[in-house]
């Protein structure tokens, strides 16, 4: 019997000319936590997914418990006791918990007895120390919930090695130390666990070994109990580089952006945003923390004019102190008032860049309209293509190549790029920097900190409390779409903060 529960050897990977993976081997033991780490377009999510059955190897050997295994289709991966957790989750939102759990299984038998099937569920939660209402609805569950769906799920069909993409990146500190007291239960009862993440202290913590890789080749295997952030960082980038936030004091603060009583519905019609309140400054940082779906996405769309709702946004130009009302208008009024804005949205593709466009066509959505013929300037879009290209490091082909086959990250940095680039008085990021390498979320970080050091009113809705606690000069705190609080950055923690997120917090905020 082997110690391995899965073995890579030689593993390659190609999209064309393209190698996402080369010549990758390494292992995992039973009842072992290995963190899976690399900068954007390592090859980490293309590994996984061929353990998992969604790409098939171009080359190499994979062996579950000893032996060589063929994996073709998830089919094949859950057959073999492989699950991987996405990070978006394939659920039926009118369905249970239980409902999902067992959606798609096959027993032979023809009546499905609901109520032996949650009596073996709430086994596995009990075995692990899980918490769940098997009978709720998907709609009315939190993301943790809704990923412990996910992983049972994955448990019920007899998984023994399950990967988690990203698990902790919607989570309250206190759900992300339940979940690690979960994993770690898992780990001690056999179960082999891969995570992905780019969040350093949470490997330090909860990992027994990490493995690196760098431009889609294996770099090493390192015991966590002897690696540090910096060594961590330095395998994944290959040089030495500073992992501090130049955060300064507020630069001349002045009222930019002034919100009253901002109520705004979602697409169900139900308040996204119910009264909310507060002022962001010039030269300051203002980040906001929630968890997910607590009215963040609404929010900022709201003062882009994305978003109908009810109150006032006032924005005031921190230069000539000239006031205009930006509640009922749309971006493009909002532009011809002479309003510099830049706004970073969730949906990098949906809203935020034309996916079959290179990246100059993507710069020229922003100017094309202040054009004075019929051809559009060319030469400075592509400069610019090129500078964000050279500054944030974007992997790809070439500056045409359609921003719609760039990783993740490497569109965030399009995006990001091309909206500071504007050097506008506010700036609104909605996750700046979620699926980035940690090598250049500090870039966008301390590009965030230039901008205010500027002078410009930055909001940043972040998912990381410590990043939040160490970029932000006050952090607004959303919960169900209202505000919990406004704390300053430098004396709060992040504990503090978890609790406000949560209903339980605002209510013993309220008491006290």
């Amino acid at each position: 019997m082997s110690a391995y529960a899965i073995e890579l050897k030689g593993i390659c990977k190609y999209f064309g000319a393209v190698a996402a993976n080369q010549d990758v081997s390494l292992n995992v033991k039973k009842g072992e936590i290995l963190s899976l780490l690399g900068e954007n377009g390592s090859g980490k999510t293309t590994l996984m997914n061929m353990l998992s059955g969604i790409y098939f190897p171009d080359a190499g050997q994979i062996f579950v418990d000893g032996k060589e295994v063929t994996i073709r289709s998830p089919k094949d991966a859950f057959r073999l006791g492989i699950g991987m957790i996405h990070q978006h989750f394939k659920l039926i939102d009118i369905f249970t918990a239980a409902e999902n759990i067992i959606l798609g299984m096959e027993d032979g038998q023809r009546v499905i007895r609901m109520k032996e099937v949650c009596a073996d569920i709430q086994k596995l939660l009990d075995r692990y120390g899980f918490k769940l209402d098997l009978n709720k609805k998907v709609y009315d569950m939190s993301v943790s919930e809704k990923q412990t769906v996910e992983i049972v799920k994955m448990l019920y069909r007899g998984a023994s090695l399950l990967i988690l993409d990203e698990p902790t990146a919607v989570l309250t500190p206190q759900e992300t130390d339940h979940l690690f007291e979960v994993l770690r239960n898992m780990r001690n009862d056999g179960k082999a666990i891969i995570i992905i993440t780019h969040k350093l202290h949470e490997v330090l913590a909860i990992s027994d070994r990490v493995s690196i890789l760098r431009k889609g080749r294996y770099i090493g295997t390192v015991d966590t109990a002897e690696a540090t952030e910096m060594s961590l960082t330095e395998m994944m980038v290959g040089e030495k580089i500073s992992l501090d936030i130049d955060r300064c004091d507020p630069v001349d603060p002045k009222k930019c952006l002034e919100v009253k009583h901002l109520t705004c519905l979602n697409k169900y019609g139900v308040k996204a945003l119910n009264d909310v309140s507060f002022t962001a400054m010039s030269g300051e940082i203002l980040g906001i923390a929630g968890i997910a779906g607590s009215g963040q996405k609404e929010l900022l769309e709201a003062v882009a004019g994305l978003q109908a709702g009810t109150g006032s946004i006032l924005f005031t130009d921190p230069d000539t102190g000239k006031e205009e009302e930006l509640m009922g208008k749309d971006p493009l009024q909002i532009k011809r008032m002479g309003i510099s804005l830049a706004f970073v949205p969730e949906d990098r593709l949906g809203m935020g860049l034309v996916g079959d466009m290179g990246m100059p066509g993507n710069m020229m959505v922003r100017s094309y309209r202040t054009g004075n013929g019929p051809l559009l300037e060319q030469r400075g879009p592509k400069a610019l293509s090129e500078k964000i290209r050279e500054d944030l490091g974007v992997v790809t082909p070439g500056i045409n190549y359609p921003v719609r086959r760039l990783s993740g990250g490497n569109v965030q940095k399009v995006l990001v790029g091309r909206e500071i680039a504007s050097a506008p008085k506010l700036i609104m990021t909605a996750y700046a920097v979620r699926g980035l390498d940690i090598n250049t979320s500090y870039a966008i970080y301390n590009l965030l900190s230039d901008e205010k050091k500027a002078g410009a009113a930055v909001i940043y809705v972040g998912e990381d409390l410590d990043v939040l606690l160490e970029l932000s000069d006050r952090i607004l705190v959303l919960c169900q779409g209202q505000v919990s609080g406004i704390v300053d950055a430098r004396t709060t923690t992040k504990e503090q903060i978890g609790l406000m997120m949560t209903s339980l917090g605002r209510k013993e905020e309220e008491h006290a």
